[in-house]
């Protein structure tokens, strides 16, 4: 989806640069900067998460978790972008890929301030999202989105804290289904946050899949 959309950005660049460049020179220093922008993004499409897939399927095996699918999550995309994917060991390959938040920090709630820049910590009342290995386990009752939770478990170091801080998998009406970029998501408290059908989705993916690895991660 992501290179879809910066190819159909470069072709709109092209467009957009020539026919300026004719009516407009002052317009030229604002296509620089959004081809700028378009380069930037296709780095992130270009992120090659092979060796992350097989330390997750070498870790669920080693730690009898789920052989069927894992969640990886990587906060080092631009949050208008999609970063949650489902990736499925039998086929491996991603098999969903949504939208997903990250925590606010000291920033405001529900603003998109850290969009491209996601905070990061393990300390209580941060606000922010945390890094490393969980285990997703029970399903729960949520005041949120459609209702729905998924308890998370840290297992490193440096997300040990997540259960304590109610860190959880749930919904959010304020997520989009889409890609937003530029725009960003509304950053939360420093739970995992989807859209509504998203989690519709996920719901039904973990109910059929108990003790799923969840990665997350910020290249």
């Amino acid at each position: 989806m992501v290179i879809k959309n910066y190819l159909r950005c470069v072709s709109l660049f092209f467009v957009f640069g020539f026919s300026c460049t004719k009516e407009n020179k002052k317009a030229i220093p604002v296509t620089k900067q959004k081809s700028e922008i378009i380069l930037e993004e296709k780095s992130r499409a270009e992120i090659n998460y092979s060796n992350y897939y097989k330390e997750a399927k070498q870790y669920s095996q080693r730690n009898n978790l789920n052989q069927n699918k894992f969640i990886l999550i990587d906060l080092g995309v631009h949050s208008g972008l999609k970063r949650f994917f489902i990736y499925d060991f039998k086929q491996n390959k991603i098999s969903k890929s949504y939208i997903v938040s990250h925590g606010c920090g000291d920033n405001r709630w529900g603003a998109t301030m850290s969009k491209d820049k996601a905070p990061i910590s393990n300390e209580f009342d941060s606000h922010c999202s945390s890094i490393g290995k969980f285990v997703v386990l029970d399903r729960g009752v949520s005041q949120w989105g459609i209702k729905v939770n998924y308890i998370l478990q840290g297992k490193d170091k440096s997300n040990s804290n997540a259960r304590s801080r109610a860190i959880v998998l749930h919904s959010w009406d304020a997520i989009s289904d889409n890609e937003v970029y530029p725009n960003g998501t509304p950053e939360g408290w420093g739970c995992p946050a989807v859209s509504n059908e998203s989690m519709k989705e996920i719901d039904e993916i973990l109910k059929q899949n108990k003790k799923v690895l969840m990665w997350i991660i910020k290249t």
